[in-house]
């Protein structure tokens, strides 16, 4: 089981794709909005460049999560993998962990080097507990999206979960006011924002590095969104292995 997740963590990591969308791509994000926002401040007092590098590593962990979980999956399952693994001592619910856990080691790379950008180029400065509280908040919080990611490779083709995927990440990220503030948002547009997991994801970061601690009705909705999309995800992978 060990061995199987470090081979997918090396197998993406080897993917060039991988770490020029969704590991580069938000630190690049990062360094030209901060070179120009960075010394702003919002109405609670909080710079920019801290505000920008909750959501660009927020970014880069749910794109990284979605990427990374989706189409890998939806290509072993459709060249049989998956069918293979099945025969191995390996139970069906290893798989799925093993899976997770290889997502989840790829989100980090996403998360520390915004954070080390942000801290070099900008100076941002936090507490030794406030780094450690934003980033496995940030770390967990992405749960609901690789769940999201399994059951998209668990319904659709290589070709198709690429795509379909890389749709549901621009969503979230603008549903979840990664790109922009939600305070821009119209009153319809707030109103869908606020039930999709990304939304809570940003305000997790944004509530720990203002100050205000780990806000509960946020961490409850994700952790919602993540049972309810890990249910769907069990399931489309119990039918799609069913049926092969």
């Amino acid at each position: 089981m060990l061995y199987y997740a470090k081979t997918e963590a090396l197998r993406m990591l080897r993917n060039r794709r991988y770490m020029i969308f969704v590991v580069a791509f938000p630190v690049l994000l990062y360094l030209v909005n901060a070179n120009i926002y960075g010394n702003q401040t919002d109405a609670g007092g909080v710079k920019y460049s801290v505000i920008l590098m909750v959501s660009m590593a927020a970014y880069g962990a749910l794109a990284s999560s979605m990427m990374s979980s989706a189409v890998p999956w939806a290509t072993e399952r459709q060249s049989g993998w998956l069918r293979q693994l099945q025969i191995t001592p390996l139970p069906s619910w290893a798989i799925i962990v093993t899976k997770l856990g290889a997502t989840m080691v790829l989100v980090l790379p996403s998360l520390v080097l915004v954070s080390l950008a942000a801290v070099v180029q900008q100076h941002v400065s936090l507490s030794l507990g406030t780094w450690a509280e934003l980033l496995l908040a940030l770390w967990l919080g992405v749960l609901p999206f690789v769940a999201l990611g399994l059951a998209i490779g668990s319904v659709l083709s290589a070709d198709a979960a690429q795509p379909a995927a890389m749709i549901c990440m621009f969503a979230l990220a603008i549903a979840g006011g990664l790109w922009f503030p939600p305070e821009v948002f119209g009153d319809a547009m707030r109103t869908v924002a606020d039930v999709t997991p990304s939304f809570h994801y940003a305000r997790l970061g944004q509530s720990l590095v203002a100050g205000h601690g780990l806000p509960m009705t946020d961490v409850l909705v994700i952790a919602g969104w993540a049972v309810a999309l890990g249910g769907a995800a069990a399931y489309l992978y119990h039918r799609a292995t069913v049926r092969s």
